[in-house]
């Protein structure tokens, strides 16, 4: 069986929610177009920056339901199903197959702090209980577990994981998956204090796992291109280090505080955060706002910017 393959930006997009702090549905359609027309590949919906432990269990399954219907053609849509067992796990997934999405993405077990081995195993389980494309995420500052590649390795001959993402400093790690041509996608998360995208687009990666995007659509798009040419590196290093600013603002927050909050200003529909999280105010917020207006991307998105950021 031909494993699914997805290249390109993978974003991680928020959950925006109305003035009532209900999910506002007709505000995420108006987000996946907005990433349609700036080359996104594939969304993570109810991911971190989805503030997927704020969600009920009824809103998480109505997100499936509904957003499975405003997919376009050509992109993915993959959901977070991670839980606090295999079974609960297969639950999630099953539903979402049902519901028609391309896939999900699992991290593990959160606050267990199982051991690598008895994870490895859990996703094996989860792995063999439903057919579709699944992903592992490997993003130690959230769950403790922090998979070693060999566990890796092993976990990606099975058919149905599909996609990595990495989550660690560990350049190494990286290197040796790789170097074993897996048949995976790999791609690693957009945090520049993580320090994990240069290396993996350099030495091969498929993309990149972002939240960047939710911002800066087109440029992620440019980031997480595969290198086939030569033309490709020098695009990414062109717009990683110009955007670097932007990237380093978001995460300056606990995901998806600062993105969010940024979002929010610029005249996005995203609502605000739900709590116990609060939205940025101040200085804070004020430092994004300048940097939007620095690299000029309200010109560019049509953001309306608040006057207190026009006048800084």
């Amino acid at each position: 069986m031909t494993k699914l393959r997805i290249e390109g930006s993978f974003v991680a997009t928020v959950t925006p929610f109305d003035e009532r702090g209900a999910v506002d549905f007709g505000a995420f359609r108006e987000l996946i177009e907005r990433q349609r027309i700036h080359g996104t590949r594939a969304i993570l919906f109810m991911g971190s920056t989805g503030e997927p432990t704020l969600l009920s269990p009824e809103e998480k399954k109505k997100i499936i339901v509904e957003t499975v219907k405003m997919r376009p053609a050509g992109m993915a849509f993959f959901y977070g199903c991670t839980g606090p067992s295999a079974a609960a796990v297969i639950e999630s997934v099953s539903f979402a197959k049902a519901s028609g999405a391309d896939g999900a993405i699992i991290a593990a077990p959160p606050y267990v702090c199982a051991s690598e081995d008895d994870i490895e195993q859990f996703y094996v389980e989860v792995a063999d209980g439903v057919e579709l494309p699944l992903g592992i995420y490997n993003n130690p500052p959230r769950v403790k577990t922090d998979l070693h590649w060999s566990h890796l390795l092993r976990l990606f001959k099975h058919p149905n994981i599909v996609i990595h993402k990495e989550s660690t400093t560990r350049v190494g790690q990286v290197a040796q998956i790789l170097a074993a041509k897996p048949d995976v996608t790999v791609m690693c998360c957009d945090s520049p204090n993580l320090g994990l995208v240069v290396p993996t687009m350099s030495l091969g990666g498929h993309g990149t796992a972002n939240m960047g995007g939710n911002i800066i659509p087109a440029e992620m798009a440019a980031i997480s291109r595969p290198w086939t040419s030569y033309a490709e590196a020098e695009t990414f290093k062109q717009t990683y280090l110009r955007m670097l600013p932007v990237l380093h603002f978001n995460y300056s927050a606990i995901n998806p505080v600062a993105v969010k909050s940024l979002m929010k200003a610029c005249g996005l529909p995203v609502g605000s955060l739900r709590k116990p999280l609060r939205n940025l105010e101040g200085e804070q917020l004020a430092a994004g706002l300048r940097i939007v207006r620095e690299l000029e991307l309200d010109k560019k998105y049509g953001f309306k910017l608040p006057r207190l950021a026009m006048a800084a």
